[in-house]
């Protein structure tokens, strides 16, 4: 049976985020949804100035908003120095996620030296192997397979089909979406005469407490010391994250983005979607790289980074790409003229 959906007061929730309202106290809440489909009854709010144009012909009960964005709304209002961060959290309120049932479920395969927290939930077909350990309150969903020596920390969950290869560290409230895999081989090879060799992976993966690993994302063990997440990374879907890499606290990476072996990132960073950072680079705290973007050297400052070109109409590109290969010869060129 779904439970019934939850319905909060406007004081309720100034209260509990410490946010002011400007309204009827009274007034409820049963759900959120955008500027242009919220109904009386829901929450919306307005964070980029782009859909200040929405705001006379939203139908949203309430809205979180900026202080500076207050006149723009006739009814009931929730001011917030960040609507977004503040919208994410009545959200959260919103949100419906069934509590797991303590235990082993009965189609389960646990090793007899794992050590499972009586408060924690392995479900169907999981697979727990020698030596692993389980914290309180974890939740390991259908279909999860935790290899030798993992541990996995109180109140994290692995949502569905994750795989734990060997020598995992999950620290507390750490999630996992369905599919990743994580501390697999690193991509480790030597090369003899006309043949490679397989390099041994004896390291491990570190994950600190409060991160989120997307969907099908790859995250392989170190080939001597750990692959480390510090904590409260976050990891969009399809992420490769190579052997060696460590990735700082607070940092951020969007989907089909991939760091190669022993690069390290700094703490607060953004990468953007489908950007690649190359091998044994250090990028420092702060730095923003933006999608699509490669990063050849090391960054060694604060700011945003871009690479590539925009797209532009084929013969144009044409035309640009045949000009780019004689950028050389033109330079070569000019400071000839220069010496002259």
């Amino acid at each position: 049976m779904t439970a019934p959906a939850p319905v909060w007061r406007l004081g309720e929730l100034a209260e509990r985020f410490a946010l002011e309202l400007r309204g009827d106290a009274q007034q409820t809440v049963a759900g959120v949804a955008t500027l242009a489909l919220a109904g009386p009854q829901q929450l919306s709010f307005l964070s980029n100035p782009q859909y200040r144009s929405q705001m006379q012909a939203s139908q949203a009960g309430v809205v979180v908003l900026r202080a500076d964005d207050a006149s723009l709304r006739d009814g009931a209002a929730l001011i917030a120095r960040d609507p977004y961060v503040a919208y994410a959290r009545i959200a959260a309120l919103f949100e419906p996620i069934a509590a797991a049932t303590p235990g082993i479920h009965p189609s389960a395969v646990v090793d007899a030296s794992a050590r499972i927290d009586t408060s924690a939930s392995i479900g169907p077909l999981c697979v727990v192997e020698a030596g692993s350990e389980i914290g309180a309150g974890a939740v390991l969903g259908p279909g999860c397979c935790v290899g030798p020596d993992c541990s996995i920390g109180a109140q994290s969950r692995l949502v569905a089909r994750v795989t734990l290869v060997t020598r995992v560290r999950l620290g507390a409230r750490v999630l996992v979406h369905p599919g990743a895999v994580i501390g697999s081989d690193g991509f480790g090879l030597a090369f003899e005469r006309d043949h490679w060799i397989k390099v041994p992976q004896l390291g491990g993966v570190r994950i600190g407490d409060d991160c989120e690993i997307g969907a099908n994302c790859t995250i392989d063990r170190g080939a001597l010391e750990d692959t480390v997440l510090e904590e409260d990374v976050r990891l969009d879907n399809q992420i490769q994250v190579a052997h060696n890499v460590v990735i700082g606290a607070h940092t951020a990476m969007a989907g089909c983005s991939a760091v190669a072996g022993s690069a390290r990132i700094g703490r607060y960073c953004l990468i953007g979607g489908g950007a690649g950072i190359l091998g044994h680079l250090n990028i420092a705290d702060r730095v923003t790289v933006t999608a699509m973007s490669l990063v050849t050297h090391s960054i060694h400052a604060a700011g945003e980074y871009s690479s590539g070109t925009p797209i532009q109409e084929n013969r144009q590109w044409r035309r640009n790409a045949a000009r780019f290969r004689r950028l050389d010869e033109l330079a070569r060129r000019v400071k000839a003229l220069e010496k002259d």
